[in-house]
């Protein structure tokens, strides 16, 4: 399968071969002439490697994952850098894919019968009408959509997105992901944790919200403190019904994409990790400091310990919503109701394709008549609204700057500053990508519509 080299007419892969090997003995490749590599064993292999001077990766190579001479010929850069081989000497990376690409383009003909030419990712510059790899923002296409940023071949003749499947590659502090979309575990179990710490925390946020309410300042003593906006718009009574109309249509537009959503388990799992933690944070903020109320029709009493009780169990089955019969005061700092619609926007417009502009817009001016009307209605004052959109949107970015990016998530630094994010996040390998299907096996032509 190995060319035979005339010694007397040096060739390029010869010299190259001395470069290569620079610094370590070069020990003969003794392999029998009429064998292809195709066939070798992992003993062959083994040899192969010690002649090219590589005999130190003989015993994770051949021994440990039993690479014969078919997966050696479908080995690349991804494979050597990537679990579960990691290799982490960079000069020795580079070497090893470029004498095997030596010995794939030898048994091209072969690769070809397989199916495993051209290869999947080609170095740039190692053979003419390679693809160029370039960087791009976000995709518009009908096949593949990743989200964020991405490194994509596309060929030079085309424009627009590469049919079939999409690369999408990621550098973490010097160590390479090759995430291969479509292949993404769904964890259930995670989801199903996830869900359960945004249920806790909403039952805590309902039992503070209560406590809080005790300790509101009395607004005969404490009226309600300046505010720009609710000192110039008159209170509209109807206008928070309104807000949480547009909450609703919000949560419904998502739940139709988780429904549609391929990857409809991270996208769930995502939304109960960033709800829990804002409200979280709102319950500290909510307890530790109690604000006069923004309007004199907010009455703050529940009279007993019982009753009390029965008022959290009410917020917390009711979402704490007027629409369930809910009536809340004191619970300021940072508006929860701007927290859902706003998490629920960014939500719809994050896993819909960037060409369904009418579903954004749609989702957009929901969100913004949502925070208009909660200020309508004289609820919260405008600093609550502005810093718990200011919180649910940097939330939002830099939880998933972090995963699609795998920026630190697997340093320990990150598993110390952000544990949930670290376990929920650690088999998601990059930019989930806005891939649809239908759940069910009824109605067939939706399936196929959609699948």
């Amino acid at each position: 399968c190995l060319p035979e080299r005339d010694s007397a007419k040096p060739h390029l892969h010869g010299d190259m071969s001395v470069v290569l090997n620079a610094g370590s003995p070069r020990v003969p490749v003794e392999l029998e002439s009429d064998l292809c590599c195709i066939a070798w064993s992992c003993d062959q292999v083994a040899q192969w490697l010690q002649g090219e001077g590589f005999g130190q990766y003989v015993d994770l190579l051949c021994s440990q994952h039993r690479v014969d001479g078919l997966s050696l010929l479908a080995l690349t850069e991804a494979d050597l850098r990537g679990p579960p081989l990691s290799l982490t000497v960079l000069g020795d990376v580079k070497r090893l894919t470029i004498v095997l690409r030596r010995l794939q383009r030898e048994n091209r003909s072969e690769l070809e019968e397989l199916g495993l030419w051209p290869l999947d990712t080609p170095p740039a510059g190692l053979s003419q009408g390679a693809p160029r790899v370039e960087w791009n923002y976000g995709c518009n296409g009908a096949d593949r959509l990743c989200n964020g940023t991405e490194l994509r071949l596309r060929n030079s003749s085309r424009l627009g997105c590469v049919p079939g499947p999409t690369l999408c590659q990621t550098h973490s502090n010097g160590t390479f992901h090759q995430p291969m979309a479509g292949r993404l575990d769904p964890e259930v179990w995670k989801t199903v944790l996830s869900s359960i710490y945004v249920f806790l925390v909403c039952g805590l946020t309902s039992f503070v919200m209560v406590i809080v309410h005790e300790r509101v300042p009395d607004m005969r003593t404490y009226p309600p403190l300046p505010d720009i906006f609710l000192d110039s718009v008159p209170r509209i009574p109807w206008a928070f019904v309104m807000a949480e109309a547009c909450g609703l249509i919000l949560c419904y537009m998502f739940v139709l994409i988780l429904l549609l959503h391929k990857h409809r388990s991270i996208l769930l799992r995502r939304l109960c990790s960033l709800m829990g933690t804002v409200f979280l944070l709102r319950c500290c903020t909510m307890f530790v400091t109690s604000l006069s109320v923004p309007g004199q029709h907010l009455k703050c009493s529940y009279g007993d310990t019982w009753g009390k009780i029965q008022r959290a169990l009410a917020i917390w089955s009711g979402f704490g919503m007027t629409l369930t019969g809910v009536q809340t005061c004191g619970d300021y700092m940072f508006s929860g109701h701007t927290v859902v619609i706003t998490m629920l926007n960014f939500f719809v417009t994050e896993y819909t394709p960037r060409n369904w502009n009418l579903i954004h817009t749609i989702s957009w001016v929901l969100n913004l008549f949502g925070i208009f009307f909660i200020l309508a209605a004289h609820e919260h004052y405008s600093i609550d609204v502005f810093i718990a959109f200011y919180i649910t949107t940097r939330l939002f970015l830099y939880y998933h700057t972090l995963a699609n990016t795998r920026a630190y998530q697997h340093s320990r630094r990150a598993r110390i500053w952000f544990p949930m994010f670290s376990f929920f996040e650690c088999n998601v390998n990059g930019p989930v990508p806005n891939q649809y299907n239908w759940p069910f096996n009824k109605p067939a032509f939706m399936k196929h519509l959609i699948g």
